[in-house]
């Protein structure tokens, strides 16, 4: 078996390491708070968060469905109507979320003093 396979396969095996490496991304959380007051269409969704790239929101909103957090309705108009909204699951997992996002957002200018003051270690090289 490859590294690449067994690493997969333990992946697969630790739900922590499952879950957390899809919603641990740059954007789940990010659309999962966008969804969490209302339902919205994908153009709403890129206007809240203007950062993400159409593929970018269109790829995670796949993993979000496929996960079954988000929901995708479509409606039989010219053109379609599709709407996203977070089910059952995503509410459960944003509402342990919630604690993270409250904790960032106190604890922000901290931690960007804390960088700014960070200093690496050098390194030394054996001569």
């Amino acid at each position: 078996m490859t590294l690449h396979k067994q690493t997969s396969r333990l992946s697969e095996l630790c739900p922590i390491r499952d879950v957390l490496d899809r919603l641990g991304d740059r954007w789940s959380v990010l659309v999962l708070g966008t969804l969490a007051p209302a339902t919205l269409r994908f153009g709403e969704l890129k206007k809240s968060i203007p950062d993400i790239s159409p593929r970018m929101l269109a790829q995670t909103l796949r993993h979000l469905e496929q996960d079954g957090l988000v929901s995708r309705t479509v409606f039989p108009s010219i053109p379609p109507r599709v709407e996203y909204s977070m089910t059952a699951l995503g509410v459960s997992f944003f509402e342990h979320v919630q604690g993270m996002i409250e904790w960032a957002s106190t604890h922000h200018d901290a931690i960007r003093q804390a960088r700014a003051n960070y200093v690496a270690p050098q390194t030394y090289s054996e001569k």
